[in-house]
């Protein structure tokens, strides 16, 4: 068969690394349209064999806590509404454009502070140092610029006291996955109230219908108000009590249309709230909140979409923004990959198809803007002021290629074109060349100092992940010059960041936070393979675009130093042997060189298998991180474990944790690297990788526990 497809596809002669891996790939790929497997045998793999619907469906989110809240989004905005459907009792309005830095304190300048993020000047050799005199200036910087809450929309009673959670009764409330809407069914005094609400796909706005008897008493309103911002985590992120730090200024446009321009210190956002009956008023004593009250009417519509430069569009009424929701998100199921689990014997598919389901409809709520997502998504500003992780991005965005929605990465994945001259003059204060990529970044891709900032080298290589999976996809010239540029700059720094040791003949990573970020060591287990691999990745690039290989890269990568191991397993670092007895905790780096990487020239595949083993049977999964269970299940996969790999995504242990919406909570906050890691894995797992053996779902055991039912997903590297 696969020679009647050589022929049919007129696959040639074999040229260069490239044109076998794109044999192979071709071939995969129409061996997948017949068989509807990917290097698998004769399973069908039709839409008609997945109930999109009844797959998404059965994962819908219900809950009867008022306080619980539940994020209504679409990618780059999102309204967390609580079980109200509004922010009665909490919930954050967030954007990925949103972004806001205090004053400086007395006696700072702008100018002292580091165009790069960090005072080093010459070759990093230790942490991240920083003049003492200028302590505050660090300070402002590691929490300047941050995310904040836009406003907040809730219920508060006529006679301006505030609905308290007890009042709520026989509490009803669900998001439907299918259409992206939630609705909110409860009695507030002894009174039914029924709220629908709805976030619109294109502009940045929720749209509300509520009906109530207590409306047209003129019993309940709608409160509007705007906080200033705040780090401190509470139901709602934002000071409502400091009103004079912020400004804000009303207009109206026309009759049931109202503008609000917020001046918040250096930051200017605009507001404009629409509905359909009654009366907005500015609060008595409150410069900040607004309040909406029906005038006799028993149902309300409104819509109140946020941007950053002042509206001019009349915003489409609620009946226009439920429909366009439910387009874009029956769209957004029906297409793209999917996975279905119902048929399997093994108890536990429920909840991995429910982990799975609702990854997804996080990371298409929350993850899908103009920037990489932070840690806790739009839910709320997390320990690091929602800056976002250039070593994160992996986790949050790498999914999307496997699930053929790449789309929905591709905008945020321009800050590395975006910060490639920062990153530049960054590499070249380091005297080195190349591009030095950021650690924690805002918009602005200035560093934030932290010890590790200098020596977390792992962040270095995924743009060229990146790349790869984007050619996967697209195998275009357009594709190779998009991406040319980074991968050039990015492996200048590679090279020369590597130190030869005069005495071995080897080329060598110094200072060196390895993943689990235990402290700064030499040669991490992980980083070496990740060097390896991308130094490769970049001389094929070159071949691709038909440009001759660079010799520096070439001498580094031949001679770089050998992966660390220690009686035939992995270890962390070369100064770091007891990684299985004192270091078995925080990330377990030995796993990823042979499981989210692909199989490496140098990294051997039998010390990996044993590695992988190891880590399972010793590791302290407690103190570990949410991606590090999809991580651990990638490498067990690969190495011919598919029970580990399953056990690994669904290990019972507090760092494994989805909560009843599906955020997995294996951080210090809502941690969304683990939703989108399991993405990964999971996708991974269903459909395989290069080289996977020849069966269908090759990461899950083949003795019949095990019934995955995929389409639309596509291979791993």
């Amino acid at each position: 068969m696969m020679e009647c497809l050589r022929a049919t596809l007129g696959c040639g002669v074999l040229r260069r690394r490239d044109s076998r891996f794109r044999l192979r790939r071709v071939c995969a790929v129409v061996a997948g349209t017949f068989f509807g497997v990917a290097n698998g045998p004769a399973v069908p793999n039709s839409a008609a064999r997945i109930d999109r619907h009844a797959l998404v469906s059965r994962h819908d989110v219900t809950w009867t806590d008022p306080r619980g809240v539940m994020p209504l989004g679409n990618g780059e905005f999102c309204f967390n509404a609580d079980g109200t459907g509004l922010q009665t009792f909490g919930g954050n309005t967030m954007a990925h454009w949103a972004w806001h830095s205090f004053p400086m304190p007395a006696g700072m300048t702008a100018d002292q502070v580091p165009a790069s993020g960090t005072f080093q000047k010459g070759r990093p050799t230790g942490g991240d140092p920083w003049p003492s005199e200028l302590g505050a200036v660090r300070s402002w910087l590691s929490a300047n610029p941050h995310s904040f809450d836009l406003g907040r929309l809730r219920l508060r009673w006529s006679d301006g006291r505030e609905v308290a959670v007890s009042e709520i009764t026989e509490l009803s409330s669900r998001v439907e996955l299918w259409s992206g809407q939630q609705t909110s069914r409860f009695k507030l005094d002894g009174v039914p109230v029924q709220v629908w609400t709805s976030v619109h796909p294109k502009f940045d706005a929720v749209a509300v219908k509520i009906e109530s008897a207590l409306l047209g008493s003129n019993k309940l309103e709608v409160d509007l108000d705007f906080p200033y911002p705040s780090l401190k985590r509470d139901a709602w992120m934002g000071d409502f009590a400091k009103a004079g730090a912020h400004k804000t200024e009303l207009t109206h446009p026309s009759g049931k249309v109202a503008d609000f321009r917020r001046k918040v210190d250096g930051t200017t956002y605009y507001a404009r709230l629409s509905w359909s009956a009654g009366e907005l008023r500015e609060a008595a004593g409150d410069p900040h909140r607004f309040s909406l009250s029906a005038k006799g009417q028993k149902t309300i519509e409104l819509s109140l979409c946020y941007a950053s430069e002042a509206i001019r569009t009349k915003l489409p009424g609620f009946a226009a923004s439920q429909k366009a929701t439910i387009a874009r998100w029956e769209d957004y199921w029906k297409t793209g990959g999917a996975i279905d689990l119902s048929e399997s014997r093994d108890p536990r598919w429920k909840e991995l198809e429910r982990r799975i389901v609702l990854s997804q409809y996080h990371m298409a709520a929350q993850s899908a803007g103009s920037n990489p997502p932070a840690e806790a998504g739009l839910m709320l500003v997390d320990n690091w002021g929602s800056r976002f992780h250039m070593e994160m991005v992996w986790w949050h965005l790498a999914h999307y290629a496997l699930w053929d929605r790449w789309q929905m990465a591709d905008k945020a994945l321009a800050v590395y074109h975006r910060f490639l001259p920062l990153a530049k003059k960054r590499a070249q204060q380091f005297g080195l060349r190349g591009a030095s990529w950021p650690k924690g970044v805002g918009p602005d891709g200035i560093s934030q100092p932290w010890n590790g900032n200098l020596a977390l080298l792992w962040k270095q290589p995924h743009p060229m992940f990146f790349a790869e999976l984007e050619y996967r996809l697209k195998p275009t010239r357009a594709t190779l010059e998009k991406w040319a540029p980074i991968l050039n700059e990015t492996a200048e720094y590679m090279a020369g960041f590597a130190q030869l040791d005069p005495a071995t003949k080897q080329y060598y990573l110094t200072p060196d936070m390895p993943p689990g970020e235990q402290g700064l060591t030499t040669n991490s287990v992980f980083d070496l393979a990740y060097w390896r691999w991308g130094l490769d990745q970049a001389q094929l690039w070159r071949e691709r675009m038909k440009l001759a290989r660079v010799g520096q890269w070439d001498e580094v990568r031949r001679n770089l130093t050998p992966l660390p191991t220690r009686d035939g397993l992995f270890v962390h670092s070369t100064e770091w042997p007891d990684t299985y007895t004192k270091r078995n905790y925080e990330h377990p780096d030995p796993v990823g060189v042979f499981g989210m990487l692909p199989p490496v020239d140098g990294v051997d595949a039998e010390t990996a298998h044993r590695t992988v083993r190891e880590v399972v049977r010793v590791w302290q999964w407690e103190r570990t991180w949410g991606w590090d269970y999809p991580w651990t299940a990638m490498a067990a996969a690969r190495v011919g474990e598919p029970k580990l790999a399953v056990d690994s995504l669904l290990m019972n242990t507090p760092k494994n944790v989805y909560d009843w919406r599906g955020v997995n909570e294996g951080g210090p906050c809502p941690y969304l690297p683990g939703n989108g890691g399991l993405l990964y894995a999971a996708a991974m797992m269903a459909v395989g990788w290069d080289g996977a053996p020849n069966r269908h779902a090759p990461g899950f055991p083949n003795d019949g526990s095990w019934t995955v039912k995929w389409e639309g997903l596509k291979l791993a590297p």
